[in-house]
Parts: C-alpha cells; sequence; structure tokens
C-alpha cells in the first residue's frame, strides 16, 4: 500500500510503503468508542467526594418532639431525607475509574483509526518536522505553508527546538508515535507523521 511521502512545504515528493495491517482496516465503530472511552476514563482521578450522614456537620438533638407536630418522626437533621443532610451512597474519595482493555483489542482499535484518518484524507507523511530555533513563528510558518491551522504532529524525534515552537501553538500538539493516543487522533483535524515515526508505529501496530 503506498501512500504520498510530502516534503517541508507540504508537496508531494515520493510514496512511501505502509502496511495494509496498520492503514488499510475496516473502520470498527464500536471498537474505536470503548477505546476512547476507555481512555478517558482511565485518565479519571477519583478525588471527588460525598459526605454521609456521619460526617456532615449537625446535632444529634431531635429536631422535634415524635408525635402531636403533624411532622413525620425524626431523629436527627444529619438524615438524608433532609435538606442538608448526608448522602445515601455517597461518592469515595478513592473510586477507581480504570477499564481494562487487552492489548489486541488496543492494536486492532488504534489501526482502525490510522486507517479511517487515511481514508478520510486525514493522515499525511512527511519526511521530517524540524524548527532551526525554538520560535513559534518559524513552526506557525511551516504548517502555514501546508494549509494546516491545526494538527497533531507524530515525531520520531523531538528536540527542544521543536519542542518550544509548538509549546504556544493552541490548536498544535506534538508526541512521539508510544504517546500517541486515540482522543488526540480522533479530536485533531489533520495528523502529521514523520517517516521515521511511521516505521515505529508499523512495529507498534503490525
Amino acid at each position: 500500500m503506498q501512500v504520498e511521502l510530502l516534503n517541508d512545504q507540504g508537496q508531494a515528493a515520493s510514496t512511501v510503503e505502509v502496511p495494509e495491517t496498520v492503514f488499510g482496516r475496516e473502520f470498527n465503530e464500536a471498537l474505536v468508542h470503548q477505546l476512547v472511552v476507555a481512555y478517558q476514563a482511565n485518565a479519571r482521578q477519583g478525588t471527588r467526594a460525598q459526605k454521609d450522614r456521619g460526617a456532615v456537620k449537625h446535632t444529634t438533638k431531635k429536631p422535634f418532639r415524635q408525635k402531636g407536630t403533624g411532622n413525620a418522626r425524626a431523629g436527627m437533621t444529619s438524615s438524608p431525607l433532609w435538606r442538608g443532610g448526608g448522602k445515601i451512597f455517597p461518592s469515595s474519595p478513592n473510586e477507581n475509574f480504570s477499564q481494562k482493555l487487552n492489548k489486541k483489542m488496543y492494536r486492532a482499535g488504534m489501526a482502525a483509526i490510522f486507517s479511517q484518518l487515511l481514508r478520510e484524507g486525514r493522515l499525511s507523511v512527511v519526511e521530517s518536522i524540524k524548527v532551526e530555533a525554538p520560535k513559534t513563528k518559524l513552526l506557525a510558518s511551516k504548517l502555514k505553508a501546508m494549509n494546516l491551522n491545526s494538527a497533531l504532529i507524530i515525531a520520531d524525534e523531538i528536540d527542544e527546538n521543536l519542542y518550544l515552537a509548538s509549546r504556544n501553538l493552541p490548536n498544535v500538539l506534538v508526541v512521539e508515535p508510544r504517546y500517541a493516543d486515540p482522543v488526540s487522533l480522533v479530536h485533531f483535524k489533520k495528523v502529521l507523521v514523520t517517516k521515521g515515526a511511521l516505521d515505529q508505529i508499523k512495529e507498534m501496530f503490525a
């Protein structure tokens, strides 16, 4: 399977061979959805918590007498039925939201995403992405020459210049192949993969 190889100006220079197992897979929507949901769930921190009736601030004094008031019986104001009372089934501060996804499903899901990006024309392979100095305008001008406003750049090697130049661009993210996640691949309008990173992606997902 042949894919165009672009130069720094976004013009087709030659072609590069990519495996069908990674870039020619059918799109499995259910699997990709499961992959994205699992990734987002595993990133959650179970830090929020609610108070039960023993943790809320209250007095143990009976709010009113047992009979004769016309109200329902009440023992203390911490009851979940009362405003300001405790929660019946409170969220725990150490709740675990993680979802298990085996390696075979992860590889298949990532390959399905890469294949769909290529079919939609949202994935391009470039020779390399480098800037001479850590200047945001240098990288911005390169992306402008390629007619890109939003892009995920997967580079085989990220030097200090490229990292610093991309840091202030709000719609640009530069990562190594091992840090390419399904949420970013789906989110960005365009994905640029360097030739060196393409070889690593072949090894990871083929």
